[in-house]
């Protein structure tokens, strides 16, 4: 079943540079944040993954609709030294996931992260995320997050599934009423403020999205990771081996280094009916498309609109 969305009542009226899909002349300009910390990025390098931002930021450039030209500028809030440029010129923010703890605001990090998400918020900017991305969206607007009592949800998040609110927000326009999304988090969104919506859940994480309007802006935002893809979720498996191994998700390194070898396969083939069936994989995994609709949905009722504004301005 697909969801049917009711747009109108519900919405409002640097360091890499991406590449256009058109002619460059007033792109839109996307802001990645990325919150991982440095040995964090090295790790996953090391383990052959793509850094969490710039996997985020070829996923906005790419579900961004092909005649619109988009360019992005990719920043790391938990590095020393950060200094948050001048939100004005960007059209959207997004917020890839992170090796640091939301519900520790104490840390001068997500002290950060938070102060740039409600400036975003105060000015209007739309905003998307995964993961930390959703939490920060959450506890920057009065929301709660805390470590989830059921421990790591960790491989491909099952029967996500989405609320009376979710089947019709414009967030979930296309996607199925029932599917699957990458997942790895210790932490979950407890609380949303009084305004946010609650659009999809499932048995282990009972907040898989949010839609949230705080201030003057939007902030729509996921538990689950639709930036990856078999191959990138395959060699972070890879760098959480040992951890994956002492949380009993593997028996031992040779069993973990088995389901490596086959996601990749299947990333490659996607034909292997016999992997799909063994892990459980199903086309709401495989298919691009499927996967970011969330992606283009933002992009398409948020930020193309609010870019129409600030052109009219």
């Amino acid at each position: 079943m697909r969801v049917l969305a009711r747009a109108a009542s519900l919405l409002r009226a640097p360091r890499h540079r991406g590449y256009a899909t058109a002619t460059p002349k007033d792109p839109v300009r996307y802001l990645v944040i990325d919150g991982y910390i440095k040995w964090g990025r090295d790790d996953l390098e090391s383990g052959g993954a793509t850094t969490a931002g710039q996997l985020y930021a070829d996923m906005m450039i790419k579900c961004t609709p092909k005649d619109v030209p988009a360019v992005y500028d990719l920043i790391y809030t938990s590095d020393p030294g950060f200094e948050p440029p001048d939100l004005s010129k960007y059209h959207a923010l997004a917020w890839s996931g992170s090796s640091l703890t939301v519900y520790k605001t104490e840390d001068e990090r997500i002290h950060q992260s938070m102060v740039l998400a409600r400036r975003a918020y105060e000015l209007g900017i739309p905003q998307f995320g995964s993961c930390f991305g959703a939490q920060i969206a959450a506890a920057t607007a009065g929301g709660r997050v805390a470590k989830n009592p059921m421990g790591k949800e960790v491989g491909i998040g099952r029967k996500i599934h989405l609320t009376e609110a979710g089947r019709a927000h414009p967030l979930y326009e296309g996607k199925p009423s029932v599917f699957g999304g990458f997942s790895s988090h210790n932490d979950h969104i407890t609380h949303i403020q009084p305004g946010g919506l609650w659009l999809a859940k499932n048995t282990h994480t009972p907040v898989q999205a949010v839609a949230i309007r705080h201030l003057n802006g939007d902030f729509w935002a996921l538990q689950y990771h639709p930036e990856y893809d078999l191959h990138e979720f395959a060699r972070l498996l890879y760098c959480r081996r040992k951890v994956s191994i002492e949380l009993g998700f593997f028996r031992d390194m040779a069993s973990a280094d088995k389901m490596i070898d086959d996601l990749e396969a299947l990333h490659s083939d996607h034909s292997r009916q016999d992997l799909a069936w063994l892990y459980g994989i199903d086309h709401d995994v495989l298919d691009d498309n499927i996967r970011t609709i969330e992606v283009q949905n933002f992009i398409k009722h948020l930020v193309l609109p609010y870019k129409g504004r600030q052109q009219k301005n």
